[in-house]
């Protein structure tokens, strides 16, 4: 099977969609490539997420990765959207879907735990849904 290439988009690209491409490396590399990018860059991924993956996961994502714009990344065959409300960042794609994360930025570490765990979940279904053939692509 060919693998895929995922792309967790959101408009920042410093918080969800950071944590999303450190766990896809992390939880599906063997199904898919994992990449993150928005249509703004930070100047440092949120230090609260870096510090809650490193945590929980021993990603050091200041190490793995930083901020990159959707023109920093290659064609895509999937398109995850963070759950950006109001304008989604486009990429074109095969298959898209929108998780719908609250952004955890400026709340607590417990919200930051709660994001990532949803975040695993999520990376381990969609490895399932494209495993089992689910997601035609």
């Amino acid at each position: 099977m060919k693998k895929l290439k995922v792309a967790f988009v959101c408009v920042h690209n410093s918080c969800r969609s950071q944590m999303a491409e450190a766990l896809g490396k992390l939880l599906a590399t063997d199904v898919f490539e994992s990449y993150s990018a928005g249509t703004e860059l930070r100047p440092q991924i949120n230090q609260d997420a870096v510090r809650i993956m490193k945590d929980l996961h021993g990603i050091d994502m200041n190490e793995t990765q930083k901020s990159k714009l959707l023109s920093d990344i290659p064609k895509v065959d999937i398109v995850v959207t963070m759950g950006c409300n109001v304008n989604c960042p486009y990429l074109p794609c095969i298959h898209r879907e929108d998780w719908g994360l609250e952004d955890p930025s400026g709340k607590s570490d417990d919200e930051f735990i709660k994001t990532a765990r949803m975040i695993e979940d999520k990376i381990i279904d969609l490895k399932k849904r494209i495993l089992e053939g689910e997601i035609a692509i």
